[in-house]
């Protein structure tokens, strides 16, 4: 049997990180005199910071020098930062560690596939780092999804083929560039939105091990 790969994006699929990225964003929108809403916050799944700024700062119709983009990167960083500093395992989404472990058990290798910079010290935080073999994060990837960049890099370091990996995804790009990379795409979230993924579920709980097993075997 060929030898599978797991990747598990981070962000929306292993924990709701979205709510800080939200609030760092509107606490800099308000200081710039405009408001940021929830709706516009969808715009910046999957998306680098960067791509993030540059969308804020064209919702409120601003422009800025290269140091005043700079710092406004930092700013936001800063603060996201300071929201994530106080999480712990109780913000995993539902039986995250419960596929985790079934791979694990099963010799499965695991890696993390994510566009945050943050994905190391957040995995720590929330206690699952020992599950990964591989992270390949924005620090270490210079294309962002939907270029499959991100997985093609995770694939080579766990030594599997990307045609034998399986990819867990909540955003559209994450899709795209899963599907790019010739990788069995699995959507978690909205079916209609995520509707060019190969399979779809709300969360995890709706995974028996029973389709784990079939992933594994494909």
């Amino acid at each position: 049997m060929e030898k599978v790969g797991f990747i598990f994006d981070l962000d929306g699929v292993i924990v709701d990180t979205a709510k800080y990225h939200y609030l760092a964003w509107r606490k800099l929108a308000n200081e710039l005199g405009f408001e940021f809403t929830k709706e516009q916050n969808e715009l910046f799944k999957g998306v680098s910071r960067k791509k993030c700024l540059e969308i804020l700062l064209d919702i409120g119709n601003f422009t800025a020098t290269q140091n005043q983009f700079d710092k406004w990167m930092v700013e936001k960083n800063v603060d996201y930062l300071a929201y994530i500093e106080k999480m712990n395992s109780s913000e995993i989404l539902p039986d995250v560690v419960r596929v985790l472990k079934y791979l694990k058990n099963k010799n499965i290798p695991i890696a993390l596939g994510s566009a945050s910079k943050n994905a190391r010290p957040i995995l720590e935080k929330v206690d699952l780092l020992l599950y990964f073999d591989s992270i390949v994060d924005g620090n270490s990837v210079t294309k962002a999804k939907p270029d499959p960049e991100v997985f093609l890099i995770a694939a080579n370091n766990l030594g599997v083929a990307p045609n034998s990996c399986v990819v867990f995804e909540d955003a559209v790009a994450g899709i795209q560039a899963a599907n790019k990379a010739k990788m069995l795409s699995i959507a978690i979230g909205d079916a209609e939105i995520l509707n060019e993924a190969d399979y779809n579920f709300n969360d995890f709980t709706e995974m028996n091990d029973d389709f784990l097993e079939s992933l594994i075997n494909k």
